[in-house]
């Protein structure tokens, strides 16, 4: 018990170390004053990463101004941004594909020129050879720097964003440098996607990803076939197992083993053949990469919330086992807050298993690529899904609740012999949707938690039975037995192997 404490003293320790770095790490001798100032500083601008196929390339800002100043929200500058880059290496349409079918109908007949199609084509003349792009600067009457695209073929340039004073004092850059260093990045970062965007190489792109994607598909399927191999020589060599020595023999573990890994390993081909189909998707990059991240992220995730549990477990155990050995309890009601322990230390245990598990499926589900960012909207609506699911089990929310007051009310516990409804029988399992009882011939009984009306305890704090002993009709000498029967009470009583089990001698009513 002692090395169970130092092992949770240790552990909230080891959690608690963070805080205590950051606690130490803090500017102690700084003014109040000047610590509100920097976060008032730091907190003045609202910032936006902007992307080109998927891929930050540069974080623009905007200020926040308290009264009534029109300024663009940093997201959707950002949003703007983003679309401005997107013509220049984005293939975009108008249309649906039944206009474009209709299109091609229509100007097949006429003999029209491609470049005059709505749905098809380079109407705007924004796309062609990477190298034709060119980034400028132009400088804007109030000291800002417009950045804007040349490219052969249209006379007037393609506006793409504002540098603004905002975006260079959040830089610690002057308008012009900042200017500079975007117009180098967008016009490498721009030319990069307008190559990328090349049919040719998209139709490249598609053909490697079916083949890596089909072999993929092979080896799961290898893997597949493995597993099901494994689980039928180790349903086989439990078939053939006669006693459950046989059952943790080296056989049966290694196939345990091997059946086990086959399955991780089909789960993690699984989602590598995501991760690589949406990685041959241009733009998807990012979001690929974070789908094969998710593996060792829910790894990491399982081993944290294990670990918490792990020590929410060992701090039940100490807590309870203090409440055990309170020495305020009367002779009487330790055997029976014994028991107790112990029912409460099973359920405990249980409750806390299934609060990691319900964590850390909440967990992983919300940290799951493109969730993260879903509206407020989409959570309500998971909000009523839940409420719904809620209705629909009502019935399992009634035995949980009803299973908890039971516990904690002290109705009954583990080992207590008690009748509910009619039926009789020893206390094996108190869970939180259901009592399980055996009968005096051995069968198994469960009953839900919201179901236990009638309830009889023979066994709680202590117990008893009640022997009639009958007599023959008219029996002349009724003290004499009475005598007799009070004598062998007693000598049962002054018995050492009985004397210890009784609280008092045996009552003879007569």
């Amino acid at each position: 018990m002692r090395r169970r404490i130092w092992a949770v003293v240790v552990a909230l320790l080891l959690l608690l170390q963070p805080i205590r770095l950051a606690a130490a790490a803090a500017p102690t001798g700084e003014p109040a004053a000047t610590q509100a100032d920097r976060i008032r500083a730091a907190g003045s601008y609202q910032v936006a990463p902007v992307r080109i196929l998927g891929i930050p390339a540069l974080v623009v800002a905007s200020p926040q101004l308290h009264g009534d100043g029109a300024v663009v929200e940093a997201r959707r500058r950002a949003e703007l941004i983003e679309g401005n880059l997107r013509l220049l290496y984005e293939p975009r349409s108008l249309c649906t594909t039944a206009e474009w079918l209709s299109e091609e109908m229509v100007e097949g007949v006429l003999g029209g020129p491609r470049r005059q199609r709505l749905c098809s084509g380079d109407h705007w003349g924004l796309l062609g050879r990477a190298e034709d792009l060119q980034v400028e600067t132009e400088p804007l009457a109030d000291g800002e720097i417009l950045l804007q695209a040349r490219l052969p073929g249209r006379t007037m340039a393609i506006p793409l964003l504002t540098v603004t004073a905002a975006d260079a004092q959040l830089h610690g850059l002057s308008t012009t440098q900042l200017a500079a260093d975007w117009r180098q990045m967008l016009e490498r970062r721009l030319r990069h996607a307008r190559r990328i965007m090349q049919p040719a190489l998209l139709e490249l792109r598609v053909v490697i990803a079916l083949v890596v994607e089909l072999l993929l598909a092979a080896s799961t399927a290898r893997s597949l076939w493995l597993w099901s191999r494994s689980r039928r020589a180790l349903r086989r060599h439990q078939l053939l197992a006669r006693t459950s020595k046989d059952l943790q023999s080296g056989r049966a573990r290694r196939l345990q083993t091997t059946s086990r890994l086959l399955v991780s390993l089909t789960l993690v081909q699984l989602v590598v053949m995501l991760g690589f189909g949406l990685a041959a998707v241009p733009g998807r990059v990012p979001l690929a990469v974070a789908v094969l991240l998710q593996p060792l992220s829910m790894l990491l995730k399982a081993a944290l919330v294990a670990a918490v549990a792990w020590l929410l477990r060992q701090l039940l155990h100490v807590l309870l086992w203090q409440w055990l050995g309170t020495m305020s309890v009367p002779f009487v009601q330790r055997a029976r807050r014994e028991q107790r322990y112990r029912n409460l230390l099973q359920v405990g245990r249980r409750l806390i298993n299934l609060a990691g598990l319900i964590v850390l499926v909440v967990w992983v589900i919300a940290g799951w690529p493109g969730l993260d960012d879903s509206p407020v909207a989409a959570w309500l609506a998971s909000g009523a899904v839940l409420g719904a699911l809620a209705l629909v089990f009502q019935g399992l929310l009634r035995d949980f609740v009803a299973g908890l007051v039971v516990l904690f009310d002290d109705h009954y516990a583990v080992g207590d012999y008690v009748e509910i409804d009619g039926v009789g029988g020893d206390v094996e399992d108190v869970g939180v949707l259901a009592t399980v009882l055996r009968t005096l011939d051995q069968r198994v009984v469960v009953l839900r938690n919201s179901r236990l009306e009638m309830l009889v305890n023979h066994t709680k704090l202590r117990s008893g039975v009640e022997l009639t002993l009958p007599l023959a009709p008219g029996c002349p000498r009724l003290d004499v037995v009475v005598d007799l029967v009070q004598q062998e009470c007693s000598a049962f009583a002054a018995d050492p192997a009985w004397n210890d089990n009784l609280l008092e001698a045996p009552i003879v009513r007569a």
